[in-house]
C-alpha cells in the first residue's frame, strides 16, 4: 500500500483552511503531521477528513475542548469508518436543534427586534416590556437572544 503524505500547501489547498489554522490545530494536538527528509511538514490523507470535522464541528458551536475530545475517540490505528464518524457525531444533534430553534425563533420575532438590549425600544413586547432590562441582572451585549445564539462565532479559531 502507498502512504501518500500531502505538504501544508496541498492540505491549506484542498481543506480551505489557513496554513497558519493548520499549524494552530496541530499544536492544540487535533492530528498530527510527519517530517519529511528536509523537515518539512507532511499530513496523511486522513488530515483532510480530521479537517472537515473540525469545520463542520466548530460550525455546529462545539468549543475547541469539545472538537479535541470527539477526536480523541477516533482510532489512531486505522482510518476512521463512517460508523466512527457516526458514533461521535451523534451528541451534535441536540445542540443542531436547540440552535434551529432559536433561529426559528429569532427568524420569527425579527420584525419587531432581535433582543440586542440596546434599550433602544421602551417597550419591547418580545423581550423588553417596560424596559424591565435597563435594572436587570441581564449579560451585556445581546444578552436577550436565545443562548444558542449568543455565542461568538468561531471565538477559538485561529
Amino acid at each position: 500500500m502507498v502512504v501518500v503524505s500531502l505538504t501544508v500547501s496541498e492540505v491549506a489547498h484542498r481543506s480551505g483552511f489557513a496554513a497558519s489554522a493548520l499549524r494552530f490545530y496541530e499544536r492544540e494536538g487535533l492530528f498530527e503531521a510527519g517530517r519529511s527528509s528536509g523537515g518539512q511538514r507532511r499530513y496523511d490523507r486522513q488530515v483532510l477528513r480530521r479537517l472537515a470535522f473540525i469545520r463542520a464541528a466548530r460550525n455546529v458551536g462545539l468549543s475547541l475542548d469539545e472538537v479535541r475530545a470527539e477526536l480523541a475517540e477516533l482510532p489512531s490505528s486505522r482510518t476512521p469508518t463512517p460508523a466512527d464518524w457516526r458514533r461521535i457525531s451523534r451528541h451534535w444533534r441536540q445542540r443542531l436543534d436547540d440552535k434551529i430553534a432559536a433561529i426559528e425563533a429569532l427568524r420569527d420575532r425579527l420584525d419587531s427586534c432581535i433582543g440586542c438590549g440596546c434599550l433602544s425600544l421602551k417597550a419591547c413586547g418580545l423581550y423588553n416590556p417596560g424596559d424591565s432590562v435597563g435594572s436587570a441582572a441581564v449579560p451585556a451585549g445581546a444578552g436577550l437572544l436565545p443562548p444558542p445564539l449568543r455565542e461568538p462565532p468561531g471565538s477559538e479559531r485561529p
